[in-house]
């Protein structure tokens, strides 16, 4: 049977090449970076070489880059590390589609006594500009507004939410999606980057935080002094060389080409009766594709799917197991029951222009099975 994988918004396979960088530093060269032996030096020379190949990839400088284990933990880090370090304002604003990592800490911070708006969308996914210059005042900390939305695929504007928050809050981005895939500049007004490696096709466990230079973070955990007192913990070398060189390959995809078999896919899709392109179709990421067929619901649908060899998802990964309609197709304005039936197919490297045709065939066929079992 063919095997197609459609769910790289979840997690990438790992680049042979940057499984045999990683390889190398797990077993010949497994240096503690704060030893001072030579399997230490090497350790600490080959960690600060990823920082500055990853630093220049968003325009950043070496010193700016701080190595977590993911990009849940840059959100944690980047959002409670500023309400740590400037406790004089108590004020977050987000948007209503952000990942859990953000939401989720925003709840937290709540409880804590923190102001939080949730800044609503359009139906689109798009952020409302003006809503997020009006919510901005004196008391303002933070607007984490995240790049690209890992469910729908919406690319928000990021450069325009910085020039809103310039000289008056800090603005953080949630770049996890994004980041390798679309071009970033942390000098056009962004204070704060997360980004993990899983998503473009290095090892999962790995991820970091760009913090512009001069703000203070406090930090999360409390031990040996690492990342510059910010993350204690022994790096992750092998994940952190292994992340550097999934970098430098993303670089040379060719991102055009599979934006349009995404495209030729999309097309066949919406030729199935009662189905809707969730999102917008021309503010969205190269490879995402977010649809609902009416009347279906989503997670038979992904596991009769995986019958065919095609590997899809509902969403989320993190909320997979979660029998709530979806948070950013509800923001989206979709109902409920609407909610339910969504598919997200987000497309890799191994995608081939004769997968469009199957990929389409057996998606027809499980979405006319599912609506003839339930009689609709």
């Amino acid at each position: 049977m063919k095997l197609i994988y459609l769910d790289n918004a979840a997690t990438t396979p790992v680049d042979k090449e940057v499984a045999k960088e990683m390889n190398s530093y797990l077993i010949d060269r497994y240096g503690n970076a704060s030893s001072l032996h030579k399997k230490g030096r090497e350790a600490k020379e080959a960690l600060e070489k990823a920082r500055e190949i990853i630093a220049k990839s968003v325009n950043a400088s070496k010193e700016e880059i701080i190595f977590t284990a993911s990009g849940t933990e840059s959100n944690n880090l980047a959002i409670k590390g500023l309400v740590e370090a400037y406790p004089e304002k108590n004020h977050i604003i987000t948007s209503k589609i952000e990942h859990p990592s953000i939401l989720e800490v925003c709840k937290y911070l709540e409880k804590k006594g923190h102001k939080v708006d949730y800044i609503s969308v359009d139906k689109q996914g798009i952020v409302d500009l003006e809503e997020i210059k009006r919510k901005i005042n004196a008391s303002t900390l933070i607007v984490s507004v995240m790049h690209v939305n890992n469910e729908i695929g919406t690319i928000q504007p990021i450069e325009e939410i910085a020039k809103l928050c310039k000289g008056k809050c800090f603005f953080h981005t949630d770049a996890v999606q994004s980041f390798g895939k679309l071009d970033i500049n942390v000098r056009n007004g962004i204070d704060l980057l997360s980004a993990s490696a899983h998503k473009i096709n290095g090892p999962k466990g790995v991820g970091f935080l760009y913090i512009k230079k001069g703000i203070k973070i406090s930090p999360l955990l409390q031990g040996g002094g690492q990342e510059s007192k910010i993350r204690s913990s022994t790096e992750n070398i092998p994940g952190i060389l292994a992340m550097a060189r999934a970098v430098e390959l993303i670089k040379k995809r060719d991102k055009e080409k599979i934006k349009k078999m995404r495209d030729k896919l999309l097309e066949k899709l919406l030729e199935i009766p009662e189905s809707k392109l969730n999102g917008s179709k021309e503010k969205r990421i190269f490879n995402n594709i977010n649809v609902i067929f009416k009347n279906v619901e989503g997670e038979s649908l992904v596991l009769m799917l995986d019958k065919f060899g095609v590997e899809a998802s509902t969403g989320s990964a993190c909320s997979s197991h979660s029998l709530k309609a979806s948070h950013v197709l509800l923001s989206i304005g979709l109902g409920e029951e609407e909610a339910h039936g969504s598919l997200r197919l987000t497309l890799g490297w191994d995608f081939r222009e004769e997968d469009i045709d199957y990929v389409a065939e057996k998606i027809k066929q499980a979405v006319e099975k599912l609506r003839s079992i339930y009689g609709r």
